[in-house]
């Protein structure tokens, strides 16, 4: 997929969250998994409610509640979660001290790291 396809499958996604419509949200979905891993469906996701969020909260919301798939959420939340790894690993924190994962990939954070997230 080229950096153009790229960009409209974001829009599509971003636009399909607006519509708050379960059916064209799905239906996009399904077609994306035709062509692509959950990896990268989870990826359009995550850019699309990147973009969106700042103008709809509750569309992302509203699409992470009734949209996202199962298998595309865990997706994300593995997704996000190794991001947030780095991130804190890169200011200094020390994974299985100041942070941790659980077994569904869930961030758990101590206090000072949990402020340093606060802060970014």
């Amino acid at each position: 997929m080229n950096h153009l396809e790229l960009e409209q499958e974001i829009g599509k996604m971003a636009r399909a969250m607006m519509t708050r419509n379960s059916l064209i949200g799905k239906d996009l979905i399904a077609a994306l998994r035709q062509r692509m891993s959950v990896e990268s469906v989870a990826a359009i996701a995550i850019v699309s409610i990147e973009r969106l969020i700042w103008h709809d909260c509750e569309s992302v919301i509203w699409s992470l509640n009734y949209v996202i798939p199962a298998d595309v959420m865990a997706e994300i939340r593995r997704i996000t979660a190794l991001t947030a790894c780095k991130r804190l690993m890169g200011k200094g924190f020390v994974l299985g001290k100041d942070f941790s994962t659980d077994a569904e990939g869930r961030l758990l954070l101590g206090k000072n790291a949990r402020d340093a997230v606060l802060v970014g």
